[in-house]
């Protein structure tokens, strides 16, 4: 694998950790600002925002510009790392929160120009493997980033958390502009064909399924420290080292589906949204058990965010992988995973209990499930000449 894609992979550690690390810091930055955990809370939402709306407008701004990837990546880590350090220096929330949404503007940008230039570096059929090694890096920053900047938090304040991601950004600025080969030509560029692949039916297929994946795993998820100490009967202090073990799972559920996801990637998500549903329907049935709740924890860990690999696959697969169409799948991933949690809660809400998540997450999977039915039986040589015959057309 290029030495470039795990720099890529590095770039996304960087970006995520940024994402992620409010969660952790909620009271130091609502003691510091004097406002509220739930306005806090918003920060997240912002940052979503950006990465939802803004990040296809910039990048659809750098293909009328005729920006090269590699150029294009520079500039968005200049400007991630210039919005950080806003957020970082921030005095009050109204700066913090122009900081965060400008932040997730630039790293869904980031996000898919990294994807771009990392299909550009290997061949297709590996594509798959080497997303894998980028993804790899959004993987960690649950598992290793979050922990990290929470820590320093505790032991130097939420400022020095923030520059350390300022550091990061601009180290992965150097390392990109000495491993990443500069990008084809500013003149082939074609903004046309970027949003031509937009009229492919394959790709909003893929679209679709990804949604419901991102959905059905955050449906759950979002509300596993609730269920595991409520129902479960975990301590609360057991609650970081659950979902740490739960991170790993999905480190390591990402490099095994990596190394498959190019030659099996319709059979990975079906088999993948099975077990996923299985093994909700499982929790939400044994919850009450902490044995069976650990275990189930891991399984869901190992199939579900784990998935990412292949769907990025398919996309690959079914459209030019520029950098339109991978800014535009974050969005949709991201999309995914705030109606996942929305609709997770709406159980809740509604009084049907603490385990109705679970459900909700069942649910999602097997429509996620019925979506790839039509292409069950596609093999990869199939997709690739569906998708070069719908290019040609």
């Amino acid at each position: 694998m290029p030495l470039l894609v795990y720099v890529l992979g590095l770039t996304v550690f960087s970006l995520s950790t940024s994402e992620f690390m409010v969660a952790g810091m909620m009271p130091s930055l609502a003691h510091a600002l004097g406002e509220p955990v739930a306005r806090i809370g918003y920060l997240i939402s912002l940052y979503a925002l950006g990465m939802v709306i803004g990040g296809p407008l910039v990048t659809f701004g750098m293909l009328k510009l005729r920006v090269p990837n590699r150029q294009g990546l520079l500039c968005l880590l200049a400007m991630y790392a210039v919005a950080q350090a806003a957020a970082a220096s921030a005095a009050s929330y109204e700066l913090m929160a122009a900081a965060r949404l400008l932040t997730g503007v630039a790293g869904a940008a980031c996000f898919g120009v990294s994807l771009a230039i990392c299909a550009e570096a290997v061949s297709p059929p590996v594509r798959g493997r080497a997303a894998a090694v980028v993804i790899g890096g959004l993987m960690l920053a649950s598992v290793l980033g979050m922990p990290l900047t929470t820590l320093i938090d505790q032991q130097a304040g939420w400022r020095a958390s923030f520059w350390l991601v300022v550091v990061l950004a601009l180290l992965c600025m150097v390392l990109v502009a000495l491993f990443v080969p500069r990008s084809r030509p500013a003149e082939d560029i074609s903004l046309g064909r970027e949003l031509g692949e937009f009229r492919k039916r394959e790709l909003w297929a893929a679209f679709a399924t990804s949604a419901l994946v991102i959905s059905a795993i955050f449906a759950a998820f979002s509300y596993f420290a609730p269920i595991l100490t409520t129902v479960s009967g975990f301590p609360a202090s057991a609650i970081p080292w659950l979902l740490g073990v739960y991170g790993i799972a999905n480190v390591v559920g990402n490099g095994v589906v990596g190394r498959f996801a190019d030659r099996h990637t319709i059979p990975i998500l079906a088999g993948g949204m099975v077990v996923l549903s299985i093994a909700l329907a499982l929790f939400a049935v044994f919850a009450h058990r902490q044995s069976a709740s650990l275990a189930l924890l891991v399984v869901i860990g190992l199939v579900g965010m784990s998935m990412n690999p292949a769907i990025i696959a398919r996309v690959m697969r079914v459209a030019h992988p520029g950098p339109l169409v991978n800014t535009v799948h974050t969005s949709v991933i991201n999309i995914g995973l705030s109606a996942g949690a929305w609709i997770g809660g709406v159980g809740i809400a509604a009084g049907y209990g603490l385990l109705s998540p679970l459900w909700v997450g069942v649910a999602l999977a097997l429509l996620g499930l019925l979506s790839l039915l039509p292409y069950l039986g596609q093999k990869p040589g199939q997709a690739k000449a569906a998708a070069f015959a719908a290019r040609a057309d």
